[in-house]
């Protein structure tokens, strides 16, 4: 029986997490939880009301972050996430709602229990890199 690759190795985590069709389904539920959570209301607010585009960029750099296709490249150019949060005054509570957005989503899908953990931990790095 052949061992699947290791989380962060090649594609691995990128179809872990169900591909574009599943990254997208993550996405969702992310600004679903944004849309309904108290304690995301400051960073829902660094938002336009449509989050279609957010959406698009947020699923598209995660399938290149996670080893996939890179979309959010051949879509929107190159990735520079410090630079484009920029704009925004993002501190450690903006920070740790994101985080908590995050997780609410990742909760909801069907992944692994180790793959979860993983990702969670995974997406604390570029959370952190705004602040």
């Amino acid at each position: 029986m052949t061992q699947p690759p290791a989380f962060g190795t090649g594609d691995a985590s990128y179809q872990a997490a169900g591909a574009i069709d599943g990254l997208r389904r993550l996405v969702d539920d992310f600004y679903r939880l944004m849309d309904e959570l108290p304690q995301a209301a400051a960073i829902r607010a660094m938002h336009p009301d449509s989050l279609e585009l957010a959406r698009d960029k947020l699923a598209c750099f995660l399938s290149g972050w996670l080893g996939g296709p890179r979309l959010f490249s051949e879509r929107y150019g190159p990735i520079a996430i410090p630079a484009f949060h920029a704009q925004w005054p993002i501190d450690e509570a903006h920070s740790a709602a994101w985080l908590h957005c995050m997780a609410g989503a990742i909760a909801r899908q069907p992944y692994s229990a180790e793959f979860a953990a993983y990702l969670l931990s995974q997406l604390r790095v570029p959370a952190q890199r705004i602040v």
